[in-house]
């Protein structure tokens, strides 16, 4: 009987088993961006602004990105190519010195507006679907060509600098935003300042590492080596009974420790330190 080929890099001599056509995502071009974004405006909390005001001093904190709003739209001078507008929505903190030997935390919003030209391809064909439902939330996809995907990968940013900034020096920065969408305010659990009778303002720089794709919906001829059958079984017998009164401290020194969290591959593992606990009877993978 043959060897039975996974996922992942395949011997040469490996025999296909039949080719076959798979509708999924195709990428047509891709950047990596590596960005410095010198004084972003802070915009705090209201309780964070009344911190702020005060401050003798502030230190960074922690950054962290709520969403990005992405939109496309065709060059008109140039076929195929897309303009990619981006929006990042940061959280930070950071730690105010009123004069005190304890800080106080201060929370608040930062947006970055950034742009690119990346390929895209040429689509002239909409896009119907027996799933569609007329009123719903794909309805807008009727109107519509078949126009590219963007897709943003990131991580969040690093904070490389903060500046406490009277409001009589503010000309020498820019950056105003006056509205922010309803979910992002969310986030922050009370109202933002926009700066009315602030005495003092925060600037952040933050270092941002993404990834910007364009992909669209693509019919591509793919080798087939045979069906993709799970190759292990479910630990857990009839009626979901599991054994969970083994030490857990035990169960966890039997666990390899995680490399991949560590140092990511490019290929999927066979098992994570999830599969391993339930492996070892600390968790039930299937119901009974």
């Amino acid at each position: 009987m043959a060897e039975k080929i996974a996922p992942g890099p395949v011997q040469d001599s490996a025999c296909l088993k039949e080719a076959t056509c798979i509708h999924t995502k195709k990428i047509y071009d891709s950047c990596q961006a590596k960005d410095c974004i010198e004084d972003l405006r802070f915009y705090p909390t209201a309780q964070s602004q009344a911190v702020i005001d005060r401050a003798i001093s502030v230190k960074a904190g922690t950054a962290e990105l709520l969403y990005v709003y992405i939109d496309v739209e065709p060059v008109g001078f140039n076929r195929g190519f897309y303009t990619v507008d981006l929006r990042y929505f940061y959280r930070i903190t950071a730690d105010a010195f009123v004069g005190s030997p304890r800080p106080c935390q201060v929370t608040g919003l930062a947006v970055f507006d950034k742009r690119t030209v990346l390929f895209g391809g040429n689509g002239a064909s909409k896009n119907f679907s027996s799933e569609t439902v007329i009123g719903g939330l794909d309805c807008q996809n009727l109107a519509q060509s078949n126009m590219p995907v963007a897709v943003v990968t990131a991580v969040d940013p690093v904070i490389l600098d903060m500046k406490l900034v009277d409001v009589c020096e503010r000309h020498c920065y820019e950056g105003e935003i006056t509205e922010i969408p309803p979910a992002i305010c969310d986030c922050f659990g009370c109202e933002l300042c926009f700066g009315d009778g602030a005495v003092r303002r925060l600037y952040v720089t933050l270092g941002q590492f993404s990834i910007l794709r364009l992909e669209r919906d693509s019919q591509l001829l793919i080798p087939v080596y045979d069906n993709c059958m799970p190759s292990k079984e479910c630990t857990c017998g009839a009626g979901g009974g599991c054994d969970t009164d083994q030490d857990p401290c035990e169960l966890f020194q039997q666990i390899q420790f995680p490399v991949e969290d560590f140092f990511p591959s490019s290929i999927a593992p066979r098992e994570t330190a999830a599969t391993q606990l339930g492996q070892l009877g600390r968790g039930c993978s299937c119901g009974g």
